[in-house]
């Protein structure tokens, strides 16, 4: 399910968003979701060096350039997407129940 939110860029912020949408042709939402996944699963590796996320960095890393050279076609794109949408679910209640205790 989704909320909607109001969210208030800077101007080099907003044109990075736009730089996303406009290369990977997605929505702005989807462009925000993303980096929004990708940076709980890069920050629990700090925060939780226990957790063992179902993405590397490492993997992150390849997949980004795999994308970014049309090395993956759309549906695994989505495929892709959605799995780093659940990854980033499961690190963020972790977090959660850390933060909880």
């Amino acid at each position: 399910m989704f909320k909607r939110y109001q969210v208030l860029l800077s101007d080099w912020l907003g044109d990075y968003v736009k730089f996303l949408c406009e290369k990977y042709d997605i929505s702005i939402s989807e462009a925000i979701r993303v980096q929004l996944c990708i940076s709980i699963l890069a920050v629990i590796h700090v925060l939780y060096p226990e957790y063992k996320p179902g993405f590397t960095i490492k993997e992150i890393k390849e997949l980004v350039k795999r994308i970014d050279k049309n090395e993956i076609k759309e549906e695994e794109r989505h495929k892709i997407l959605s799995k780093f949408y659940f990854e980033a679910r499961k690190a963020f209640e972790f977090m959660l129940s850390k933060y909880k205790k």
